[in-house]
């Protein structure tokens, strides 16, 4: 697997709760701040563009400006991060009706454009592989931290009505 690529990873749970009420908290980018070990906070700049304050262990804390790519209620969210044109990373959260509630998905692609992993990358190319790999699996376990967070908010919410 190389970053060239588009490495790609995808978590899902099923949500007992409407796609409506799913999406409440799908279409919202400062929910996965309370849920996820990396993102730290979100803050909207506009109706298209937030920012997001990120912190990992071993690279400290960053922020990065993303743009919103599809806004399809109640079945897909996503963004981008960086140029829209020319991506670090490509986020979608996809809900689908299922029985009498939703599975939620959360979708991760890496680039095309460098990111945070190029450095990495760069100075150990034969670990290629092995640093995406890795990545991926960071990412997995905070999205499906996040997935199963939504989920909870929704259920929740759906037995409030």
């Amino acid at each position: 697997m190389k970053y060239a690529d588009g490495p790609t990873t995808e978590v899902e749970t099923y949500v007992d709760a409407s796609p409506d009420t799913v999406w409440r908290f799908a279409s919202d980018p400062t929910t996965p701040a309370q849920f996820s070990e990396e993102l730290q906070e979100v803050r909207w700049v506009d109706d298209e563009h937030f920012v997001g304050r990120n912190r990992h262990p071993i690279v400290g804390e960053w922020e990065t400006t993303c743009t919103i790519v599809a806004n399809d209620p109640p079945t897909e969210f996503a963004w981008v991060v960086g140029e829209p044109d020319h991506p670090m990373a490509q986020w979608r959260f996809i809900l689908e009706p299922r029985d009498e509630g939703t599975v939620l998905r959360q979708r991760v692609r890496l680039g095309p454009a460098p990111s945070g992993l190029t450095p990495a990358i760069e100075a150990r190319p034969d670990k290629e592989e092995r640093i995406i790999e890795r990545r991926l699996e960071e990412h997995r376990t905070n999205m499906q931290a996040t997935v199963e967070g939504i989920g909870r908010l929704a259920e929740q919410a759906a037995g409030a009505r």
